[in-house]
Parts: structure tokens; sequence; C-alpha cells
């Protein structure tokens, strides 16, 4: 007998993402009944009453007190810094160790950057309350870390200072909010 001459058929490599030679696997035996995956599934509503249940456990059990302050206990933080003669106290205050501070930069490195302090640290007991909060600049803040027995004057000197103008404080307010607004009463010029 003579051979067939049938075409060779060439094997293509297989793609890396999937192997050809093997049916897709969709997590469950197809030899099994559609009643007993059904049985497997979980519904859609079971598993809306598992995460609502365990949120409300997170809820109850969460730490009363948390690491981080609250917004509203941020904004009354703010509101008990002292005020910057004739500029918005919406936008600009002193740190505890009379430090200008703007209220849009938060948490970094600059001269002009804040963050919210615990005066008693919090990993010394220290609560995340209003009593407990004060706004204090952000290279204050970092080297005075977790520890209390710093004077007030070892944190000034800690200070980043920068001598800022008022001509200064009015670029930086017209570059982050897109005016400027001087306190009611301030006298001077507007610029708008």
């Amino acid at each position: 007998m003579r051979p067939s001459k049938e075409p060779k058929r060439r094997s293509r490599p297989s793609s890396p993402l999937r192997d050809r030679t093997t049916e897709p696997s969709s997590g469950f035996d197809r030899s099994t009944s559609p009643k007993s995956r059904a049985s497997r599934l979980t519904s859609p509503v079971s598993l809306l009453n598992r995460d609502l249940e365990e949120l409300q456990e997170l809820a109850t059990s969460s730490n009363t007190n948390p690491r981080i302050f609250p917004y509203n206990v941020k904004q009354q933080c703010w509101e008990k810094a002292e005020k910057i003669r004739g500029r918005d106290p919406d936008r600009w205050r002193r740190d505890s160790l009379g430090n200008t501070v703007f209220r849009k930069l938060v948490g970094c490195p600059g001269c002009l950057c804040h963050d919210y302090d615990h005066i008693v640290p919090y990993s010394k007991g220290g609560q995340s309350t209003l009593d407990n909060c004060q706004v204090l600049q952000a290279t204050v803040n970092r080297s005075k870390g977790n520890r209390t027995e710093f004077s007030r004057a070892e944190l000034i000197q800690k200070s980043s200072y920068c001598r800022v103008s008022g001509r200064d404080m009015d670029l930086i307010e017209l570059s982050a909010y897109g005016n400027v607004r001087h306190a009611p009463n301030s006298g001077g010029c507007r610029i708008q």
C-alpha cells in the first residue's frame, strides 16, 4: 500500500495566555448537574448581607481613638490657631510657635506647610480630640516625632524659617485659589 498523501498539519505554537489543548476552567466541574452548581454559588443578596454584617462589626469594634484626627476636629483646630492680621483666616494662620502656614499646604516639607499635631503623642496615649490637636509647621512636627521633652525654644529652633511678604502671600493665594482675599477691614489694596 501506498501511503496517502494527506497534507501534514503544522502545529501552531500555543499562546502563552491560553493552552489550546485543554478546555478553559470555569471554576466548577462540568459533570455536575445544574442544581448542584446552583447550590454551591452564593446569591448576590446573601453576599450583600454578609458585607453589611462585616461593616457593622467594623463600625462597632473600631477603635474609638483613631490615629488620624477626624475632619471636624481638623476644622476646629484650624479655627483655634492664631489669625494673621490682614489675611483671610480661612487661608492663613500661625502655628503654636508663630510660623506662618497656608491652609492648602498640608503634610509637605515646605516652610508654609502644616500638620495637625497630637500635643501628647498618639503612641503615648494621646487622644485624637480637639484638646490634643494643634496646627504645627510640618518640619517641626517631623522633628518632634513622638517625644514630649522638647521645650518651646528647642521647637522654635527646629522651625523652617522663611520670610513671606504680603506680595508673596498674594501670589500664593492667586495660584492656589485664583483670587486674593483679605480679612475684613484690613485696609490696603484688594487684588482681584
